[in-house]
C-alpha cells in the first residue's frame, strides 16, 4: 500500500531573519567568494536565518542562471548553521518553477516567491494559481508567499489569500509580509499565526508587529543591526515597554537614515563600511557617490555604539 507523502512543515523560526545583499564585482558580475565572510557575519549577528535573492539581494535584477548560482553557494557555505529560504519569484512563472526546483536540489530549507508583477495577476485565485505551479516544483520544501505591494503593485488581501492558498498549496508555510499594513497583519496573526509562520517584514515596524503576534521577522537592517532589534525583543518580551519603545525609536533613526542616504545602496555601503564588503548595486540602483558616501559615514558614527552586541553597546 502506498503511503501519503506528508508536506513539508513551517520552519518555525523565531528572531531575525537576514535578507541577505548579493555580493558584486565592480563590472556587476557576482562575486560568490565574498558569501563566506557574509556568512561569518551573519552568526556573529545571531540572525536565524537568511532570506536569498529577494529585494536586498537585487533578486529581480539578476538573470535565471546568477540566482542559481547565488543559491546553490550559499546553501553550500551556510551548511545548516543558517537555514536559507531562497526567493524564486519572477515575471515568469515557467523560470520562478525552475528557480523553485534548483533551490530544492541545492538544499535550501524553502522557497518564498512575489506573484508576476508585469502583468498583475487580477485577484486572489490568479495568485494562488502562480503559487500552485511554483510550489509544484519544490515538493519536498515550505513554501511561503511574499507579500510586498509597494515593490509589486499587487495589493491582494492576504487574509483571502491563505484560506484560498491553503486548498491548492500542499506545501504552503506561511509569508513574508512586507507592508504596513498593521491591522491586516494583527488579523493573520490572530487567525494563522499558529498555523503559518507570518514573517514581518517592516524593520521600523517590529516592536507594533510584535504586539500583534509576529515571532520572526525578516528586514535588511537584521545584516548589521541585528544586535539592536534583538534588545527590543527581549525587552518586550520581559515587559519593559518603555525600554522597547526607546529601542524602537533608535532602530526606526537607524532606517530612517539609510533610506534618506539612498535606500538599499547606503544599505549595502553601510556593509562595506562595517568590514564586510558585498561591493556595488546593479543598475537600474545607483550606487552613493564619493560625497554620498562621506555624508554616510557621518551618520552612521550616530548608530555604531547602538549596532554593537550586548554590553558594548550604550543603553
Amino acid at each position: 500500500m502506498r503511503h501519503r507523502r506528508m508536506p513539508p512543515a513551517p520552519l518555525n523560526l523565531r528572531g531575525l531573519v537576514a535578507p541577505v545583499f548579493t555580493p558584486m564585482r565592480a563590472d556587476g558580475s557576482l562575486d560568490l567568494g565574498r558569501i563566506e565572510k557574509q556568512a561569518e557575519h551573519l552568526v556573529e549577528q545571531e540572525v536565524v536565518g537568511v532570506f536569498v535573492a529577494g529585494t536586498t539581494g537585487e533578486g529581480p535584477s539578476l538573470t535565471l542562471s546568477e540566482r542559481q548560482q547565488l543559491a546553490e553557494r550559499w546553501c553550500a557555505v551556510a551548511d545548516k548553521r543558517l537555514p536559507v529560504i531562497v526567493h524564486v519569484g519572477h515575471t515568469s512563472v515557467s523560470d520562478a518553477k525552475e528557480l523553485a526546483g534548483l533551490a530544492q536540489r541545492a538544499g535550501a530549507a524553502a522557497v518564498a516567491a512575489v506573484p508576476p508583477f508585469y502583468f498583475e495577476p487580477r485577484n486572489v485565485q490568479d495568485v494562488v494559481s502562480c503559487c500552485v505551479e511554483i510550489a509544484s516544483a519544490a515538493p519536498g520544501v515550505p513554501f511561503y508567499y511574499y507579500h510586498i505591494p509597494d515593490n509589486t503593485g499587487v495589493r491582494l488581501n492576504v487574509m483571502e489569500f491563505l484560506p484560498a492558498a491553503e486548498a491548492r498549496v500542499p506545501t504552503l508555510a506561511g509569508l513574508k509580509f512586507s507592508d504596513d499594513d498593521l491591522l491586516l497583519f494583527g488579523r493573520c496573526a490572530d487567525a494563522y499565526g499558529e498555523k503559518y509562520d507570518l514573517f514581518f517584514g517592516r524593520d521600523e515596524l517590529l516592536l507594533p508587529a510584535l504586539a500583534l503576534g509576529a515571532k520572526a521577522a525578516i528586514g535588511t537592517t537584521y545584516n548589521f543591526a541585528a544586535h539592536l532589534f534583538r534588545r527590543m525583543i527581549k525587552a518586550f518580551e520581559r515587559g519593559d515597554m518603555n525600554r522597547a519603545r526607546r529601542l524602537q525609536d533608535q532602530s526606526r533613526g537607524l532606517v530612517f537614515a539609510m533610506n534618506d542616504s539612498g535606500g538599499l545602496p547606503a544599505m549595502k555601503a553601510t556593509m562595506r563600511l562595517l568590514g564586510v564588503d558585498c561591493g556595488p548595486c546593479r543598475l537600474p540602483l545607483r550606487d552613493l557617490s564619493s560625497d554620498e558616501l562621506e555624508m554616510l559615514e557621518m551618520r552612521l558614527q550616530e548608530f555604531l555604539p547602538l549596532i554593537r552586541p550586548e554590553g558594548s553597546a550604550s543603553r
